[in-house]
């Protein structure tokens, strides 16, 4: 398989360059003084206050950052940048931020699309690239020990090559993220209906907390010790501790697979197939269902179609069997020349276009949700109708990625062409009707891609009551608030992000 550089992608050119970039949100800013900087390097072999390096550090994929770029703008600015080796120098640089009272965001791949690893309110950066490779592998167990800085495309390389074993986690920003990324928002690979998300393949992790001490969680295949503490990392987007190494379930390479393409002439019957497949018990390794805009889109078969792509891998035997049930589940579609397949397969990592599509003056973005098969068709046909209503917009458009027993992911996508003064707002309104559009239907507020600063206003929403719980986490691991401030809803010592509050 082809990899990629091992290092972090740059979204966009930023006009007039990295270096000169000023902050667009205005949150109060904490800079570093001379005397914390020399602490920093004391304990860090890597540190650096380089206005260049401080400004790549503090871009990520958010689509509405990246319209900023062309402003010659970044969301916010790092102050410094450090760049531990081990995680004792992880730990270390936590305590002097921790003791200096300076906000500590990590980063790594820098992928993210809903600015989690921007850092709003300044202070340090702290880049884990340099935590990379796999450590251990039990082939026995089928458990891998990997390092959180280590980019998915080269995790999955060396799985292959060396031990012929895979994770099965293969999200569209493969080459662009890493493992402890991918930890940090509760990520999801194309082919989770087989192998489940992030943390169903998670199995324990080591973690620092923002006073510099440590923990390891995990280690067993079942245990009944309290609550599974490998979960409260999971999805804390770096608010709660700070991921220093991960255990993963493996599997054998597959020796086996099986591709199939159909139409339904509707979307809701196309999400009726998959629920019917799912029930049934099989889990094909991919199960992805668009809507008759992205089924012309990508496939140029016409809107009138609703494409089902299904693709399947592993032991022989068990692919069989499951091909069976989505042959039968599928046998009064129209059945579409299994070249699709390969189509999507050849462009599914693709994320080119982004780029091209905001410098020539477009706010684009996706929003991916969850919710149950009951309320699927309602609340594809409520959130379409409200993102298209917002002023501005010019397509809006859905399809089913990840599917489940209980549910499914909708992956929904749009576009507009406000005036460019109005792009913000624009922006604003449609993440606000499609959101409330979604969650008043039932659904959830996100599936893979996290919360970050763009969906932190929803946070208390979508929890029902939990966020308090979350503070109260939050305030007993973290009591001076340094980790990664500004996100997941969670109050900052350093007050609000002006524009994406509440």
């Amino acid at each position: 398989m082809e990899t990629g550089p091992g290092a972090p992608t740059p979204p966009i050119d930023v006009a007039g360059g990295l270096a000169t970039a000023t902050p667009r949100t205005t949150a109060a800013r904490a800079e570093v003084d001379d005397a914390t900087l020399e602490r920093l390097r004391s304990v860090c072999g890597t540190v650096t206050d380089d206005p260049r390096t401080t400004g790549a550090a503090s871009q990520d994929w958010w689509p509405l950052a990246m319209t900023w770029a062309l402003d010659g703008q970044l969301a916010g600015r790092a102050a410094v940048v450090a760049s531990p080796s081990s995680a004792d120098e992880v730990a270390a640089v936590a305590a002097v931020c921790d003791d200096a009272g300076l906000p500590l965001t990590v980063a790594a791949g820098r992928s993210g699309v809903c600015g989690a690893s921007v850092p709003v309110h300044g202070g340090v950066v702290l880049d884990l690239c340099g935590l990379s490779g796999i450590r251990d592998v039990d082939d026995r167990s089928l458990v891998v020990d990997v390092l959180p800085g280590t980019f998915g495309d080269l995790f999955e390389a060396e799985l292959r090559e060396r031990w012929s074993l895979t994770c099965g986690h293969w999200p569209q920003s493969m080459a662009l993220s890493t493992v402890g990324g991918w930890i940090a928002c509760r990520g999801a690979g194309q082919l989770s209906t087989r192998y489940g998300k992030i943390e169903d393949i998670v199995v324990g992790l080591d973690v620092v907390l923002a006073d510099g001490s440590t923990l390891r969680t995990g280690g067993h295949p079942r245990q009944a010790v309290g609550p599974d503490l490998t979960q409260l990392f999971v999805g804390s987007e770096g608010t709660l501790g700070i991921v220093t190494g991960a255990r993963l379930a493996a599997h054998p390479v597959p020796s086996h697979e099986r591709r199939g393409a159909w139409s339904f002439p509707s979307f809701a019957e196309g999400l009726e197939a998959c629920r019917r497949i799912l029930r049934r018990g099989a889990t094909p390794a991919v199960l992805r269902l668009y809507d008759g805009v992205e089924s012309d889109r990508n496939y140029h078969v016409g809107t009138d179609r609703n494409v089902l792509l299904v693709l399947d891998e592993g032991d022989p035997a068990v692919v069989d069997g499951m091909w069976g049930v989505v042959d039968s589940e599928c046998a009064a579609a129209e059945v579409l020349d299994v070249e699709l397949v390969e189509h999507w397969m050849h462009k599914r990592n693709d994320v080119a276009a982004l780029e091209a599509l905001i410098s020539g003056g477009l706010v684009v973005d996706t929003m991916e949700i969850s919710g149950p098969w009951s309320r699927l068709p309602g609340i594809y046909r409520a959130a379409v109708d409200a993102i298209s209503a917002v002023p501005g917009t010019l397509a809006a458009s859905a399809h089913c990625s990840h599917s489940y027993l209980d549910g499914a992911c909708l992956y929904f996508t749009f576009a507009g062409k406000p005036d460019p003064g109005a792009k913000d707002a624009f922006y604003r309104s449609v993440w606000d009707a499609g959101t409330r559009a979604v969650l008043e239907g039932g659904g959830s507020l996100s599936h893979h891609h996290g919360v970050g600063l763009n969906r932190a206003r929803f946070v208390g929403e979508a929890l029902d009551g939990g966020l308090a719980v979350l503070q109260s986490v939050k305030d007993a691991l973290d009591p001076n608030g340094i980790l990664n401030p500004g996100k997941l809803g969670l109050r900052s010592p350093w007050g609000p992000v002006p524009g994406f509050e509440d």
